[in-house]
Parts: C-alpha cells; structure tokens; sequence
C-alpha cells in the first residue's frame, strides 16, 4: 500500500483502525488471508465485533459492503483463512 502515497504526501490514503481493543462495525481495517494470498494486504469493513473474532467483508466501495462475510482473528490486522476469503 505505500506505493498508494502519492509524493509529497505522508499519509496513507486509507484511515484504518489498528486497535483491536476500539474495534466498531463499520471500521475499516487492514486484514491479512492465509495460504497463497498471504503477502497480500487487504482493506475490509467490519460487520461485527466478538470477543475472540470478528466477521467483516472486503471493501467494495459501497456501504454496506455487497461481499462475502468472512470469519478473522481479533487483533490489529484480522487473519482470515484463505478457504474463507475465496468463496
């Protein structure tokens, strides 16, 4: 994503939420998928928050997301298994 920066800028040009702790349906967060997809990052919007997990869909530019709801991890960038990922 740091090719996204445009020169001059600092920033980049996605506002995500690291904090597991803060996490809030609609947040937008950087996940990660594993398998084959691993070296990728992705942007998803979360749909809900759990104790131990979140369900949130990739970042299709509409609101609410028309995706796939997938199962991650609840940490600063959620885990989503690739199985899940590419349903």
């Amino acid at each position: 994503m740091k090719e996204m920066v445009k020169p001059g800028e600092e920033k980049c040009p996605f506002e995500f939420n690291f904090d597991e702790k803060t996490f809030k349906p609609g947040d937008m967060v950087s996940y990660r998928v594993t398998g084959s997809l691993s070296e990728m990052p992705f942007v998803g919007i979360l749909l809900e928050v759990h104790e131990d997990h979140v369900i949130l869909a990739h970042d299709d530019g509409r609101r609410p997301p028309q995706g796939t709801r997938m199962r991650g991890t609840r940490e600063d960038r959620p885990v989503v298994e690739e199985e899940e990922a590419l349903r």
